[in-house]
């Protein structure tokens, strides 16, 4: 472990690689802004992930940074709606009809997606379906909901349509550490929602939770672990708190000097540690740093969490699209009155047959991107996998970063013998460092130069 004591173990949570801050907007072209249909030409289409994104909440939780507004007034979720059914059948246009376009997984994010009314939601999932030709009922569909939102008709809306999976944002069964996280919710209001949840037998139940909240005492961690177990989720999300500019705890006087303490990063190990330790007990396998899977649930495909892959349709101004050689999106912010002008413009939005903004991903971007996100997966990389699609091997491409890794204990040795490049315990531990470590200079550089809005 040398070496390990001296990084800082939270750093950034690596959902996506390239990071949306990294994004620019599309004015190169020499015709302007890229044509989707140019951009999906020649790419793969018998296999694509579908995303839509809702991004409207009915309150906003004090560490999120996600692209959400509070609250839709004077109709504007039906505004929405027909703005991401114009989006949808113009990028269906541009993926032409060539060759057959399947989708092989669908997920509704935000956002909450449950904030829309069970009417809505069926038309959501006819926008999938009859405008994108996305057969939700025989492919995984995931859809993440809320204590407040998740009622009975429109858990019984998404059951009827297919859903597979639901992740639920509970954080804490402890209502002073909810309240601490600025999060209003009761306990009694959150066991009513997951009774309502298994009422509607989706297949898989997922509960977040997160660790470090003010307040939170080992006792009082294992003590939610608990309370999520009694329901016996398919899933557990273990999260770490973070604290970020222009949230709602960044603006209590939670600052990055405060984020970044030494203390407060050994608690937050402290409490991984035994939250892992306590769900390996129960039968949980461990996934990646933050996904535990019940040793018995059932599995979502070959590819089940891998959504943030090459051939991913995403509808709606937050959600992110990926070919093989450019990732695009629409605008990104933070604070509440630049997010709901970004959604005011999308609803307006007549033409959506151009990318608007993005990050072209390069042949080394692209070695990056397998790298990080296979290694962050408990299961690691294939070696031969890796070597077949980029001709070399990791420590080829990258032999720095790697023998860093080694040299703090973040690489099971043993796993080599087996072709594989995979994480220590301690090396998913550190995550959230070892992730942003694997950054380019030019997406780093990028990311600084983002001014957050």
């Amino acid at each position: 472990m040398t070496g390990s004591h001296t990084v800082r173990p939270y750093q950034s949570y690596v959902y996506a690689y390239p990071h949306k801050t990294a994004y620019r907007p599309l004015t190169g072209h020499p015709a302007g802004r890229p044509a989707l249909r140019e951009l999906w030409a020649g790419e793969r289409k018998d296999a694509l992930s579908l995303y839509l994104h809702i991004p409207f909440c009915e309150v906003r939780c004090g560490f999120c940074n996600l692209f959400t507004r509070i609250g839709a007034p004077d109709e504007l979720t039906t505004r929405y709606l027909d703005a991401l059914d114009r989006q949808a059948t113009a990028v269906r246009d541009a993926l032409g009809d060539d060759e057959p376009v399947r989708f092989a997984a669908a997920a509704f994010g935000g956002g909450t997606p449950t904030f829309l009314t069970a009417a809505e939601l069926e038309r959501l999932c006819d926008i999938a379906e009859k405008r994108m030709g996305a057969d939700l009922r025989s492919v995984p569909l995931s859809v993440e909901t809320s204590p407040s939102t998740a009622t009975a008709d429109r858990l019984a809306v998404l059951a009827d349509r297919g859903t597979t999976r639901i992740s639920i944002g509970v954080q804490s069964f402890v209502d002073a550490e909810a309240r601490a996280a600025v999060r209003p919710q009761r306990r009694a209001d959150v066991e009513a929602a997951l009774g309502r949840i298994r009422d509607a037998r989706i297949p898989v139940l997922n509960i977040d939770l997160i660790y470090g909240i003010d307040g939170q005492t080992e006792d009082s961690w294992r003590s939610s672990l608990d309370a999520a177990l009694a329901w016996q989720p398919e899933e557990l999300y273990l999260y770490p708190l973070y604290v970020r500019p222009l949230t709602g705890l960044g603006r209590v006087g939670a600052d990055a000097e405060a984020a970044a303490d030494a203390v407060w990063d050994e608690e937050r190990l402290r409490l991984y540690r035994g939250g892992r330790d306590h769900l390996l007990a129960h039968g949980y396998e461990q996934v990646s740093m933050r996904m535990f899977r019940r040793g018995d649930a059932p599995r979502q495909g070959p590819d089940d969490y891998a959504c943030q892959t090459d051939g991913m349709i995403g509808l709606g101004c937050g959600a992110r699209s990926y070919t093989s050689r450019l990732h695009y999106s629409f605008d990104y912010a933070v604070e509440m009155r630049e997010v709901r002008a970004i959604i005011d413009g999308y609803t307006a939005t007549e033409d959506f047959s151009r990318a608007e903004v993005g990050r072209y991903v390069d042949g080394d971007e692209a070695r990056r991107r397998h790298l990080l996100q296979s290694l962050l997966q408990a299961e690691g990389l294939q070696l031969a996998e890796y070597r077949e699609r980029f001709g070399a091997a990791p420590g080829d491409d990258f032999p720095g970063e790697l023998d860093r890794f080694e040299a703090r204990g973040w690489l099971d040795g043993s796993a080599m013998a087996s072709g594989l490049l995979r994480l220590s315990p301690e090396g998913l531990a550190h995550s959230d460092a070892l992730g942003p470590e694997l950054f380019s200079p030019a997406v780093r550089a990028a990311m600084a130069a983002y001014e957050l809005k």
